[in-house]
């Protein structure tokens, strides 16, 4: 298959350190250990009053409150059991006690506290018990992880200021052809809007990187050898967008053979998208020649060039996500796989499913504007019943 081929020929990226407030979108390569219990001691989870749990199995339902524990103070200590300390949330356990009365089961007079008839006193109850998340040397996040608001909370309590985690790649978004024109610009009547590069830096942009250029290219072999020249020397990864079909102007496969790029594979069986090419450059650059038809181009993009991405930065593999469709679909030729745009929606169960949405050939863009994504179908010559199980991949 074109996705294992891929992964065959992908090259880790290199590691870097970075300030964890810059490492949101990253891709940890470090494992992370806490640094200590977590949490370090028996945390107070609610406000009220901390008591002896043995002094409530006494009978005692009226306490005097002594003291006030505040988050992050040293702890104080009980002095007599018929007393009470006031907690706040977050803070820790006073010695002496083992159980936190929420305020609202309780009234205080003149600093007298009385519990209301319901009020449980159970050892450690609204307490947090030191250790009970982590112990020190524990990996807390292993390296792979995808690192998004709750991972960077765990690298903080492990106390890194910062961590590695894999370099963005440097892209370079190339569409090629005499056609295209900037937005803009003057336009012919045999000409077209250059568009689909504007779909890839989009999606480039959605999934978070940023080190991305883009350039157009004629259908001119000098000019292509040149600033592919130029591109594979500065770049991780080329996604070039047309000029990879069998036509006499089709001269990219050609140029990047000439310049050191090894053809991988050339064609998939698949729809759309089945002139597709890949290759690896000289320094293990990934070379991904999209074909031009806008839906192909934006198909290929999630379904190969992503993953390949995700795998060289050294993420954990995440399985697609499995999807029923909401009604049958029949495919007219069934020899191929068949990427099928779909929007998203649920149904008075709650069940996702996915409602076709096939475009009018490989050339209608207009036809992705509110779809979520694709899913794929294998060849199949029967019917494809509503119900039918598919891998979704979202735009």
């Amino acid at each position: 298959m074109a996705q294992e081929a891929i992964a065959a020929r992908v090259i880790a990226l290199p590691a870097e350190s970075r300030a964890l407030q810059h490492c949101v979108g990253r891709i940890l390569r470090q494992d992370v250990y806490a640094e200590r219990d977590n949490p370090p001691f028996d945390r107070v989870c609610m406000d009220g009053i901390a008591i002896s749990s043995a002094a409530f199995d006494q009978g005692l339902r009226r306490f005097t409150i002594e003291a006030v524990q505040a988050a992050g103070a040293p702890p104080v200590t009980l002095s007599r059991q018929e007393n009470a300390v006031e907690v706040m949330t977050g803070a820790m356990l006073p010695w002496g006690t083992d159980c936190v009365i929420p305020l609202e089961e309780y009234a205080v007079t003149d600093n007298v506290v009385l519990l209301q008839e319901r009020t449980l006193g159970e050892r450690y109850r609204n307490v947090q018990r030191r250790g009970s998340d982590s112990a020190p040397g524990v990996a807390l996040l292993k390296a792979g992880v995808l690192l998004g608001a709750p991972e960077i909370a765990v690298v903080a309590s492990a106390g890194l200021a910062s961590v590695f985690v894999s370099r963005q790649p440097s892209f370079m978004v190339v569409s090629t052809g005499d056609e295209l024109i900037e937005p803009g610009a003057p336009i012919a009547e045999h000409q077209v809007r250059r568009s689909n590069a504007y779909a890839v830096l989009a999606a480039l942009a959605a999934h978070g990187f940023d080190a991305v250029a883009n350039d157009h290219l004629l259908d001119d072999e000098t000019m292509l050898l040149e600033r592919l020249t130029r591109h594979l020397a500065e770049r991780d990864v080329l996604i070039l967008s047309g000029g990879v079909s069998k036509g006499k102007f089709d001269l990219v496969p050609k140029a990047l053979k000439s310049l050191g790029v090894q053809e991988v594979f050339y064609q998939v069986a698949q729809r759309p998208g089945m002139p597709m090419w890949f290759g690896i450059g000289p320094r293990g650059q990934l070379v991904f020649g999209l074909p031009g038809n806008p839906v192909s181009t934006l198909v290929c993009l999630i379904r190969y060039v992503f993953p390949a991405v995700a795998l060289a930065m050294g993420a954990h593999p995440v399985a697609p996500e499995p999807i029923a469709l909401a009604s049958a679909f029949r495919l007219s030729r069934a020899s191929m796989t068949y990427f099928l745009p779909v929007s998203v929606r649920h149904d008075a169960s709650a069940h996702w499913l996915a409602e076709p949405r096939q475009p009018n050939g490989s050339g209608d863009f207009l036809a992705l504007t509110g779809t979520d994504g694709f899913v794929e179908l294998p060849p199949r010559s029967d019917e494809f019943p509503a119900g039918f199980i598919a891998a979704l991949y979202r735009w």
